[in-house]
C-alpha cells in the first residue's frame, strides 16, 4: 500500500484535520508517516480540543467527539510519536502528501517553511497525489515552480473561504483577539491571487454541519488531477476517503 507523508508544525494543527485522515487511511492498509521540524511529537491546537476560550461556541467550533477519540488513539503510535525531521524527509519515497491546516499562530513555521513548499513542488512536478485542506491549501499555493508560478497555478482549487475565515474571527474577536487569523490577509484573498484565475477558487456550498461516514454530502472537496482539497474540519471524512480513491 502507499507511504503518505502527513507533515506537521511544532505545534497548533487542527486535530480533527490529522486524526480523521490518519485513521480513515491507515484502516485501508496505507502507512503514514509524521514529519515535525525537529523530530519531536506535534502539539496540537489545544483549544480545538478541549474548547477552553470558545465560549458559547465551544460547541460549534472545537473538534467533535469523533476527531478527539481519533486524535488521542493517533498520538499513542508510534509513528506520531517518532516523527521524521524535515532535514530528512526523502521526498522520492513517498507516495502521497497530506497537508493539514490549522488557524493558530503556531502554523506560520509550517506555512512559511521553504523546505514544505520545496517538498509540495516536488510532488506535483511527479505527479504524486497532493491533498490539502484548510490552511494546508495556503501552503500547498505558496509552493513555486521554478518558473515563479505557484504549482495551482492553472489548477481549480477550494481552501478555507473567506467568508469561514471573517465569521469564525468576528464570534470570537471580543475575548479572542486575532485567534482565527493567522494572517491579516484571509487564506481565499491570498490563494486567489496565486491562481491562473480567481475563479479557479471554489468556494462551495455553504459550510453548515460537519461531514461524517453516514453523512458525507454535508462536505465539499475539489479535486483537479493528482490534486484535492477542502475547506474546514467539517469536509475532512469526505477529503479523507476521496483521496484514498486516488492511492488506489
Amino acid at each position: 500500500m502507499a507511504l503518505i507523508l502527513i507533515p506537521l508544525p511544532a505545534q497548533d494543527h487542527d486535530p480533527s484535520e490529522v486524526a480523521i485522515p490518519w485513521r480513515l487511511l491507515s484502516e485501508k492498509g496505507h502507512r503514514i508517516q509524521f514529519a515535525t521540524p525537529d523530530g519531536k511529537p506535534a502539539q496540537a491546537d489545544p483549544r480545538m480540543i478541549d474548547g477552553n476560550g470558545l465560549g458559547p461556541w465551544k460547541g460549534v467550533l472545537r473538534a467533535n467527539a469523533a476527531a478527539r477519540d481519533a486524535h488521542a488513539a493517533m498520538t499513542q503510535t508510534e509513528a506520531f510519536q517518532k516523527p521524521i525531521r524535515y532535514d530528512d524527509i526523502d521526498a522520492a519515497s513517498i507516495d502521497g502528501l497530506l497537508l493539514p491546516g490549522g488557524h493558530a499562530q503556531g502554523m506560520k513555521p509550517y506555512l512559511e517553511s521553504t523546505q514544505l513548499q520545496a517538498l509540495v513542488t516536488a510532488q506535483f512536478a511527479r505527479n504524486k497525489p497532493v491533498a490539502a485542506i484548510c490552511h494546508g491549501v495556503l501552503l500547498a499555493a505558496r509552493s513555486k515552480h521554478a518558473d515563479g508560478k505557484s504549482v495551482l497555478h492553472g489548477k481549480r482549487t477550494t481552501g478555507l473561504t473567506k467568508q469561514q475565515e471573517m465569521t469564525a474571527w468576528l464570534m470570537t474577536a471580543a475575548w479572542l483577539g486575532s485567534y482565527y487569523r493567522t494572517y491579516p490577509t484571509p487564506l481565499q484573498t491570498e490563494v486567489e491571487t496565486l491562481l491562473a484565475s480567481p475563479q479557479d477558487f471554489d468556494v462551495g456550498p455553504p459550510a453548515v454541519l460537519r461531514d461524517d461516514p453516514e453523512h458525507l454530502g454535508r462536505g465539499f472537496h475539489v479535486r483537479d488531477g493528482n490534486y484535492l482539497s477542502a475547506r474546514w474540519p467539517g469536509d475532512v471524512h469526505g477529503f479523507a476517503l476521496k483521496f484514498a480513491q486516488m492511492l488506489a
